[in-house]
């Protein structure tokens, strides 16, 4: 059976670990052997307070009251000049004190960044379950198998062009820009364009070209400089010059 977990709260201090931090810090002294010698009487009198109020849990402020108690009794009386079998291994009860008040220092300051996010709303939560699977879905519905093998086509002929080409092609610098010059100047000789013919055909059309050609139809687009459309999926994508918004510039 788990042993019961119980807090010791009062209205001022919450356990003696922080009735002794508080003591130390209002005396505006480091945590060492010496401030706990300094702070134990201060401390011993509001334990004897504590009485009043009836902490159910006050033990371990008397635990703590103990600790004190021979901590300042050891720094108040001589150092006995030998030293008993087996106390060397004894650790130095100050030191032991000393190390539990600064780890307690610490989760206090800790609390305190964290309660102040948590005021202020910054709240983080960390993931603990597995990401859900998403299974991938592919919309055929207005695909036949002669537009699929049409594609298919175009594309493994793409491939065998690229695959004879033997010499060295120097990279080929292309700017949005540029392609935005050139599609200016193609809707105002035709009254719309392919989005292909805006590339080179001569040469095997690479990502990077893709790319920027897109970027510079989107930025048309964006301008009201042209209208773009396609009439089915996959389907060719047709340029033109946008109309105007206002009927009476028509």
């Amino acid at each position: 059976m788990s042993r019961p977990v119980y807090e010791i709260a009062v209205p001022t201090f919450s356990g003696p670990l922080d009735l002794l931090l508080h003591l130390i810090e209002r005396s505006e002294l480091d945590i060492t052997a010496l401030s706990l010698t300094n702070v134990t009487d201060q401390y011993l009198k509001q334990v004897e307070s504590l009485k009043e109020n009836k902490v159910p849990q006050l033990i371990d402020f008397i635990v703590i009251g103990a600790r004190l108690m021979l901590i300042k009794s050891r720094a108040l009386l001589p150092t006995p000049p030998v030293v008993l079998a087996g106390d060397e291994d004894e650790e130095d009860p100050a030191e032991a004190l000393i190390r539990q008040l600064k780890l307690y220092r610490q989760f206090k300051q800790a609390a305190a960044t964290l309660r102040k996010r948590d005021e202020a709303g910054l709240r983080t939560y960390l993931r603990v379950a597995a990401p859900p699977r998403v299974e991938p879905k592919l919309d055929l519905s207005n695909i036949d198998l002669e537009k699929l093998n049409a594609h298919m086509q175009r594309v493994l002929v793409r491939v065998a062009e690229r695959q004879k080409s033997v010499r060295v092609v120097a990279p080929r610098r292309i700017t949005i820009e540029g392609q935005i010059k050139k599609l200016r100047h193609s809707v105002k000789t035709s009254p719309h364009i392919w989005f292909g013919d805006l590339m080179d055909n001569n040469e095997p059309i690479t990502r990077s070209e893709l790319s920027v050609t897109l970027l510079a139809v989107l930025e048309m687009v964006k301008r009201r400089e042209v209208d773009a459309s396609q009439d089915e999926m996959f389907g060719p994508v047709k340029i033109a010059t946008a109309a105007p918004d206002d009927p009476d510039e028509a």
